[in-house]
């Protein structure tokens, strides 16, 4: 693409330099530059573009993009000089990658828990009505049942502009991608079009990035703030903050419900660990889904694929045919009649939800066993909160490392028992080691208790110390329980 074809549509500051140079690439990072490349120097929170300029340079960069021109030119190389490289950076990465979305329809989901399981049944249930999709999750990224590797719920505007136009080029019509409340204020989806929005809840997390809770709420209510008139807006009535992210929103606003009017209802009719019968929209469904929590995710799911023009019927067919995702409340059951919960419930609202649901399936005729610990680098002041209710609704709790990352163990799990008293205290277990602390768990319970291992889910690795180490907690529940395991890979 030319240079000048590739800002036409922004507001540069500056030229310098030959406009009709071609650009071969776009990118922000300095070590993929190449021959011909445009390198965006970006103002990150651990270092700064502009300081890799001339090393972009000696990679083959035709053009730089940034906020301060240098004063000494390289001869062949131009610079283009914005306000903000970050607010300018998606525009030029989507036009660059010929806009995916004014090519397919983009709906985005964000909220603190159940963003992957609404993004991800989405997915597969437009896959299952026939259509060729795109899902860009924490899991893994999809382009029509691909999986393309995933490292954070939003890629930075470049790779995900790159994902999205993949998806459009190979034809797919509908696009569903997790929406965190970093990209929103990194602009990382800064160019993308929205044809609809969902917002599930909004809980403490990330704190550590954002500092406070109104920050964190901002961010998420950012995304509505900027959604087009022609896209549609489903959030959930039973969150407080459900009509503040809608407040300044141009989208059509639709609300779903398990407790007040609303657009969209459900109630659950009976459970089990198996599934649920759920009245939905006036009709019985039975689905493959546990807890409250879970009926708010399809509910999210039901209200988007109505307003994407689906039926009710086929809607409620569909849903009743879908799986949990994985490592999203996923039980695996002994010989003896122990079940385990694997589920990625890594805040305090999230261990509340799962270990209410198995609470009320349980009712009192067994114990519950919770494992978790919390992650390392992460914001502190959840940790207290996480064995507070991890004691309050369990019976016996094991305390143990999660992706302790570059502190000590120890140090974090001392932070979680700093939020207990004496009296709490004695329900509690500590075992630095994750593998022992399942294995143990898996051992002291009895037929009819249920453990839950909560805060991994879907991961199949441990940072520590900064190194990655290959861990699963399906496969340590296994291995307990005396099943094998299926090769790797599988």
């Amino acid at each position: 693409m030319i240079l000048k074809q590739l800002i036409e549509e922004t507001t540069p500051l500056k030229i310098t330099g030959n406009g009709e140079v071609e650009v071969t690439s776009i990118e922000i990072d300095s070590r993929k530059v190449k021959s011909g490349s445009a390198f965006v120097a970006m103002r990150g929170t651990v270092s700064d573009g502009h300081n890799y300029i001339d090393k972009a340079i000696e990679l083959g960069a035709s053009v730089i993009i940034c906020e301060n021109i240098p004063d000494s030119l390289n001869e062949g190389v131009c610079f283009v000089q914005y306000a903000s490289t970050e607010d300018v950076v998606g525009q030029l990465a989507t036009r660059f990658y010929g806009n995916p979305t004014q090519r397919m329809k983009l709906i985005g989901v964000t909220g603190t828990n159940g963003k992957t399981t609404i993004a991800t049944l989405l997915y597969n249930m437009f896959r299952q009505f026939g259509y060729k999709c795109g899902l860009c999750s924490t899991v893994c990224n999809y382009i029509d049942g691909a999986p393309v590797p995933t490292e954070c719920t939003t890629p930075d505007p470049i790779t995900l502009n790159q994902l999205l136009g993949r998806m459009a080029d190979e034809g797919c019509e509908y696009a569903f991608m997790e929406v965190s409340s970093h990209s929103v204020v990194q602009k990382r989806i800064g160019g993308l079009t929205f044809y609809g929005a969902l917002f599930t809840n909004l809980t403490r997390d990330h704190l550590d990035y954002h500092k406070t809770f109104e920050n964190y709420r901002d961010a998420k209510k950012g995304f509505f703030d900027m959604l087009p008139q022609e896209a549609f807006a489903v959030v959930n009535a039973d969150d407080k903050n459900g009509m503040v992210m809608v407040q300044n929103t141009k989208a059509t606003v639709k609300t779903y419900s398990l407790r007040s009017a609303a657009d969209f209802k459900a109630k659950i009719m009976e459970e089990g660990f198996e599934g649920m019968n759920l009245e939905m929209d006036g009709k019985e469904v039975f689905v493959q889904f546990v807890g409250r929590f879970n009926v708010s995710n399809l509910l999210a799911v039901y209200g988007a694929a109505r307003m994407m023009g689906r039926s009710k019927e086929e809607v409620l067919v569909a849903l009743s045919t879908m799986k949990p995702v994985n490592g999203r409340f996923e039980s695996i059951r002994s010989k003896e009649g122990i079940t385990a919960i694997v589920d990625y419930a890594h805040t305090p609202d999230a261990l509340v939800n799962v270990l209410t649901t198995i609470n009320e399936v349980l009712q009192k005729k067994g114990q519950c066993w919770t494992v978790c610990g919390a992650g390392g680098n992460r914001d502190k002041g959840k940790r207290p909160l996480m064995a507070q209710e991890s004691v309050k609704h369990s019976d016996r709790v094991i305390i143990t490392s999660d992706n302790p990352r570059n502190e000590e163990p120890q140090d974090i799990i001392n932070d979680m028992l700093a939020g207990l008293d004496e009296e709490q205290k004695k329900k509690v277990i500590t075992i630095v080691d994750r593998r022992e602390a399942i294995r143990t768990a898996c051992m002291m319970a009895q037929p009819g208790d249920v453990i839950l291992v909560a805060g991994k889910g879907h991961e199949d690795y441990q940072i520590i110390k900064g190194v990655k180490y290959h861990f699963d907690d399906h496969e340590v529940i296994r291995e307990a329980f005396g099943y094998p395991n299926p090769p790797s890979g599988q």
